[in-house]
């Protein structure tokens, strides 16, 4: 969805702290196992080299795990946490956020034991409560997540819970080839390619780590025979729509089809294409998570991936073969990726990325703006408020490094909101378009490659 990031707050110095270190070493052995150290550098745990695998921060309360954690130091926020409910066995507070820090790294079985504790201790924890069920979402485990979905009393979470409560057998099941590369029709105003619902002729379709599964108009919804079990509403550049939600009985991209995949319609307008015709629907995380899934915008390709162990070492094998990083990943309010990110010499930070933003490429606060230093333009009306024109003067995630890249700087961003630690920028559309983009959501860990990741190459 075309949204910018971030709550904001938060204190920058220059050290680099023991968990950063310990990050970059692990992921540094990571790749040596894969063959691939020498290719995206052996510098990885140091800042200014590449792989942005330290926070840039030390907090000046940094015996205080919600310091910590609002920081983006979840490593120690949760040795934190977890000192003080060896002190205090009933800190329902200090449960949620252990469960809350797992479960942005899919440690399921952790999530899973401290979201159940805290909301065992805490009954009315609304916040918990739903990373609970997104816990067993994400495993696939649907029917599991209702009673918890029904316990938050909210509408939309209610509407999910029926959806999930109507699915039988196998959720996401996938039929075909081990992998499937397709072209795309071109990358702006976002990158689009081919889909096919419940056998119907292929239709064009938007890619967007912002948005959740396959979602689509009420015309694709209609020519696929397709059936409302619930609905919600959901508010989509300000404006409120009525979202359908059913099971598809088939989702096709290229040569892989995903079967009884939950998705959902409304009548949305989305950005016309160059050919001034109007994309169908949208693919988002929920789907590309069930994948080892590539968004290759400077080849213009799209790959699937099953998640197997054969299939991640052989992207491994072509991914030492590239100029490119590797990059921690986090899961965030259900769809929502982020990584470490800085722009100028502020960072590296959590950031998050909603490649859905069609003309932009940053967005952040104006706090973190005028922290990073980045000169605020004039400022100008928009449907969420006065936002400022940006440009800064480098953008970088890891050694994925854009000069000059244009955005905004909002008071109160909107993709950051809700997830209780500070994400300093969203990284969206036009960052990427000489890259690719790679995610492994089994061991948590964001590829960057491209020609050149040489801002001055360009």
């Amino acid at each position: 969805m075309p949204q910018i990031a971030a709550d904001i707050g938060g204190r920058e110095e220059s050290t680099v702290h023991e968990e950063g270190i310990t990050q970059g070493l692990e992921r540094r052995k990571f790749l040596q196992r894969a063959g691939l150290a020498a290719a995206v550098g052996a510098t990885l745990p140091l800042l200014g080299t590449g792989g942005a695998s330290a926070l840039a921060a030390v907090p000046s309360s940094a015996g205080d795990p919600d310091k910590l954690f609002k920081d983006g130091h979840f490593k120690r926020a949760e040795q934190g946490y977890r000192r003080l409910l060896t002190k205090d066995a009933d800190n329902a507070h200090a449960a949620a956020q252990i469960g809350y820090i797992a479960l942005l790294s899919n440690r399921f079985a952790d999530a899973e034991r401290f979201l159940k504790r805290a909301v065992t201790l805490k009954p009315d924890d609304e916040f918990s409560l739903y990373q609970l069920a997104d816990c067993y979402v994400r495993q696939d485990r649907l029917r599991e997540a209702v009673p918890w979905l029904r316990k938050t009393e909210n509408t939309t979470h209610a509407a999910y819970a029926t959806l999930y409560e109507h699915i039988k057998g196998t959720p996401w099941r996938v039929d075909g080839p081990q992998s499937t590369r397709v072209p795309l029709l071109g990358i702006d105003p976002l990158p689009h390619l081919q889909v096919s619902i419940n056998g119907r002729p292929p239709t064009t379709f938007l890619l967007d780590t912002g948005a959740t599964t396959a979602g689509f108009s009420m015309d694709v919804a209609a020519d696929a025979g397709l059936t409302a079990i619930s609905e919600s509403r959901a508010k989509i550049e300000d404006k409120e729509y009525v979202m359908y939600h059913g099971i598809a009985e088939s989702v096709r991209v290229g040569d892989i089809e995903i079967r009884n995949a939950p998705v959902h319609w409304n009548d949305a307008v989305r950005p016309k294409l160059p050919d001034d015709s109007v994309p169908q629907g949208t693919l988002g995380t929920v789907l590309f998570y069930h994948f080892l899934t590539t968004m290759d915008y400077g080849h213009e390709q799209f790959v699937l991936r099953r998640k197997t162990e054969a299939g991640l070492r052989r992207f491994r094998a072509q991914a030492a073969r590239l100029k490119g990083d590797v990059l921690p990943l986090w899961l965030a309010k259900d769809h929502f990726p982020c990584t470490l990110g800085s722009l100028n010499d502020f960072g590296p930070r959590v950031v998050t990325f909603d490649t859905g933003g069609p003309g932009r490429g940053i967005g952040t606060s104006i706090d973190f703006a005028e922290r990073a230093g980045v000169e605020l333009g004039e400022p100008e009306e928009s449907r969420g408020g006065v936002r400022y024109p940006i440009a800064p003067e480098r953008s970088s995630l890891g050694k994925a490094t854009r000069r000059r890249v244009k955005g905004y700087a909002n008071e109160n961003p909107k993709v950051g909101a809700g997830m209780k630690f500070d994400t300093i920028a969203n990284f969206t559309h036009e960052f990427f378009e000489s890259f690719a983009i790679t995610f492994d959501y089994t061991h948590m860990n964001l590829y960057i490659t491209g020609d050149s990741m040489d801002p001055d190459a360009r």
